[in-house]
């Protein structure tokens, strides 16, 4: 789809300090030094993909902390995803995680998040951009693309269409909890205690950090190993929670470097990668171990979870006629169909 001719265009009239467009990366550049990089929360590209009836790899702009104000210079069909901001379209709130028609000459202005970090904004066939390295996705550490600002004006690819007015429950994934590890190679490094009271420690989301990585804190001392100084620098992926000099855990992210001396203690599951990287400043978070072939399980259930997101796509305002159990619904205050408890 993304050689499809381009037939719309998004013009940005506020932009907040964090907004690229963002799409699944790319992979395959390890060896000359470039991370996968693209959205922080993959997931929220499946969503988008999911509400307007396309595929994940499109591009979307990516709002860190806060969105900005559009302008659809045509008629558009756009989603909502990812860290909830607060929206309205010409003044009307809009529902989150939903898609909505845009049409030419509305104002769509997106906030601040009310919980999580990162939202995102889709548009139907995808916004139209300079593939480089064979993806649109910015990687601003590597020197690829760029922040998007106010008169940027985003092209889009033809859109297919379909309906809107589409809601999608989300993965709960912006308020921090239990986030499940691996072993890494360099995990034995650490004593045996020191493994057990970093599963049993609550961290902290530290108001330090970014696509490459966030910092954690906590009120124990830090985590050390007696054999950390020797080890060689090698590669590393988004996930691997590196342990620096002073004890202190920094988990990678999407935009990290490709290699680094630090000891890892452990390395987030992918499926579970967003809920560190949506974790705002402050957010408690705790690491669970989990055996290899468990996580391996794990992945391949997030993966069926994300191809099946589509059938889970329901009208915002469902229709009388659809609902089998429309009886059971509290239609009026204080009436109900009588079987309740």
């Amino acid at each position: 789809m993304r050689g499809d001719p381009v037939s719309g265009c998004l013009k940005i009239l506020r932009a907040g300090p964090g907004l690229t467009l963002q799409d699944n990366g790319r992979p395959g550049w390890l060896d000359v030094g470039l991370s996968r990089g693209g959205a922080a929360d993959r997931l929220a590209l499946c969503e988008g993909a999911a509400l307007l009836g396309q595929t994940s790899d499109l591009a979307a702009v990516e709002m860190a902390g806060m969105g900005g104000e559009f302008e659809a210079l045509s008629d558009l069909r756009i989603a909502l995803t990812g860290a909830p901001m607060r929206v309205t379209l010409d003044g009307r709130k809009l529902a989150w995680n939903a898609s909505h028609n845009l049409p030419a000459g509305a104002r769509l202005s997106i906030g601040a998040t009310t919980v999580g970090s990162y939202g995102y904004l889709h548009v139907g066939g995808g916004f139209a951009a300079q593939l480089r390295l064979g993806a649109i996705s910015a990687h601003l550490s590597a020197g690829i693309g760029a922040p998007l600002g106010a008169g940027d004006q985003l092209a889009t690819h033809a859109d297919p269409g379909g309906i809107v007015g589409m809601g999608l429950v989300a993965d709960d994934r912006f308020s921090g909890g239990t986030v499940r590890i691996v072993e890494s190679v360099q995990t034995n490094l650490f004593a045996a205690s020191e493994r057990a009271r970093f599963a049993t420690t609550t961290f902290h989301r530290d108001t330090r950090g970014n696509r490459m990585g966030v910092r954690l804190t906590s009120p124990d001392d830090g985590f050390h190993t007696d054999g950390g100084r020797t080890v060689l620098s090698e590669v590393i992926v988004p996930g691997d929670i590196q342990i620096t000099g002073d004890g202190t855990p920094f988990v990678l992210l999407s935009e990290c470097q490709t290699t680094g001396g630090y000891p890892r203690i452990g390395t987030v599951l992918p499926c579970d990668l967003p809920i560190v990287a949506q974790a705002g400043a402050g957010v408690a978070l705790r690491f669970h171990y989990v055996a290899l072939q468990d996580a391996i399980v794990l992945e391949r259930k997030a993966a069926t979870a994300r191809a099946n997101l589509a059938r889970q796509v329901q009208p915002l305002i469902r229709d009388p006629h659809s609902i089998a159990d429309l009886l059971s619904y509290q239609l009026i205050g204080g009436v109900t169909a009588g079987g309740e408890d």
